[in-house]
């Protein structure tokens, strides 16, 4: 990584310290403190909860930087020059806002040379459960987060996380007894057993089910055709979702 670069996010984290504004480092600099995988990251990932981030903002452009509001529902950015830094409030499917239970289960650490604390591993787990997008995919971030920390993480935390979407949590665990075969057992069996008996549940006769797409809530764009041409109900709407017609059309169909 450049020069220039690292001194930008270090300024950036201490600009924000300075300031008092909560917040969490994640992306790259998290994976490598809580899997030990070093890799060359094009930017930082900085996350805020919603109410913090004009705060954040403006401590920011103070500071000397180019601010913007790139998508009003999950993501805003701090340049300098080629340097960004990514202000993260929500995913990108507006289903894992960050709230304050991530400042409270969050560890402390050193990037950079400047004290601050990591998003945990179960919102961590959480948020990249959901990318499956044609060019870019984080379930190896996941498989790789739950062998490092699976024997401690909050089980029935991360599974609260998802809620209703505990398939998703599901297929990851299904496919890290795959990835790492003499790591199944950091999956407690009482996590396996619960989530067996939501799909059997699920097949029970009568159960109705609603005609809706759920997989733009994994890709922003290779579900189109299901929610444009066939039907489906698109669940970042409401009344499955909280995203407006405008930020759908912002985000997902951004060139």
């Amino acid at each position: 990584m450049p020069f220039p670069a690292q001194r930008f996010y270090r300024q950036v984290l201490k600009t924000l310290s300075a300031a008092d504004i909560p917040f969490l480092v994640g992306g790259g600099y998290a994976i490598r403190e809580l899997t030990g995988i070093c890799r060359i990251t094009k930017d930082l990932d900085i996350f805020v909860v919603s109410s913090d981030l004009s705060l954040a903002l403006a401590a920011l452009e103070e500071a000397g930087y180019k601010v913007e509001l790139t998508y009003s529902h999950w993501l805003a950015k701090a340049h300098s020059g080629r340097n960004y830094a990514d202000i993260i409030f929500n995913a990108g499917n507006g289903f894992c806002p960050v709230d304050r239970a991530w400042f409270d289960h969050a560890t402390e650490t050193i990037v950079l040379g400047v004290p601050v604390k990591l998003c945990p591993p179960e919102e961590t787990i959480w948020q990249k459960a959901f990318v499956m997008e044609r060019e870019h995919y984080d379930g190896a971030d996941v498989a790789h987060l739950l062998r490092a920390c699976g024997l401690n993480l909050d089980w029935q935390r991360l599974i609260d996380r998802f809620g209703a979407n505990w398939r998703v949590l599901f297929g990851h665990l299904v496919l890290f007894g795959y990835i790492y075969p003499d790591h199944r057992k950091v999956i407690p069996s009482w996590v396996v057993t619960r989530l067996m008996e939501n799909l059997q549940q699920e097949h029970l006769p009568g159960m109705p089910a609603p005609h809706v797409c759920w997989g733009t809530l994994l890709s922003r764009k290779q579900y189109q055709t299901d929610t444009e041409q066939w039907g489906y109900a698109d669940p970042r709407l409401p009344p499955f979702g909280a995203m407006t017609p405008q930020q759908l059309a912002d985000w997902a169909f951004d060139a």
